[in-house]
């Protein structure tokens, strides 16, 4: 597919690489017990309203940005992680929907996203962010995924009775299955990529659910500790990649300079 030059970006996302993996997961989890101190904390309309301002101006930060920033970028994935629970919670304890009925609709509605993705780009692959169409079918199916990963997570919890830690122990073995498919059984690079993208949510939201929630199956640490716990890693592995990002930008213009 051709592409316009007056659309055409400078790679918009990340590398792929052991720190993204680390810094998603941490971001999942932070995301799950933030939202809930929030929502606990200040008046839900407020917290709701005020997470929807926040990614709405992430995002615009995003999309305005010519190439991939550092910071710029992982505040959206943060705010999408914060907003997307507070949404899959409303459908779930506001509007009332099942968690198994939520699950398979944010499921059906990933599919159909990817599927416009790829019959318009031709492309899933987050190597091809280099538009502002695909940009905006990469944060849909990343918002979605979100959304998705949380009720998931609250289905395998709650729903099916398994408790935090043991959904955390089943999504670690799941998030292996695409890595070890692509490795050894030949799945291409997309699919294991958003297959274990959507693990990442349900994984990180259930360990920091089974560290912070007072329930039987928790430790009872707290959503605000562990929050804070969870965002320090998470902020000094975002610092290690902003840090690699300008060295990397030195060495390309000092040549240039000489």
């Amino acid at each position: 597919m051709a592409v316009s030059p007056a659309r055409t970006l400078l790679s918009k996302v990340p590398e792929i690489t052991a720190l993204f993996w680390a810094i998603k997961i941490l971001s999942t989890g932070m995301g799950e017990t933030f939202s809930d101190f929030l929502v606990n904390t200040l008046p839900p309309e407020a917290a709701v309203g005020g997470g929807l301002l926040l990614l709405g101006l992430s995002l615009w930060l995003q999309f305005r940005a010519p190439a991939y920033r550092v910071w710029t970028y992982w505040t959206a994935v943060v705010m999408v992680s914060i907003v997307g629970t507070m949404f899959a919670d409303i459908v779930d304890f506001v509007v009332g929907i099942p968690l198994p009925i939520s699950t398979v609709v944010f499921a059906a509605l990933l599919a159909g996203i990817l599927a416009l993705w790829y019959r318009s780009e031709k492309t899933l692959s987050v190597h091809s962010i280099t538009t502002r169409r695909r940009e905006a079918y990469y944060w849909a199916t990343v918002m979605t995924t979100f959304a998705l990963g949380t009720v998931a997570g609250d289905l395998t919890a709650a729903t099916l009775h398994l408790g935090y830690l043991p959904s955390a122990i089943l999504f670690g073995v799941a998030i292996a299955v695409p890595a070890i498919a692509h490795r050894w059984f030949g799945m291409g690079a997309v699919a294991a990529f958003w297959s274990a993208y959507v693990v990442t949510r349900p994984l990180g939201a259930s360990v920091t659910d089974w560290l912070a929630s007072s329930r039987s199956d928790g430790l009872g640490l707290g959503t605000g500790w562990v929050s804070l716990a969870v965002t320090i890693p998470m902020l000094a592995g975002i610092a290690i990649l902003a840090r690699q990002a300008k060295s990397t930008a030195q060495e390309f213009i000092s040549p240039l300079a000489d």
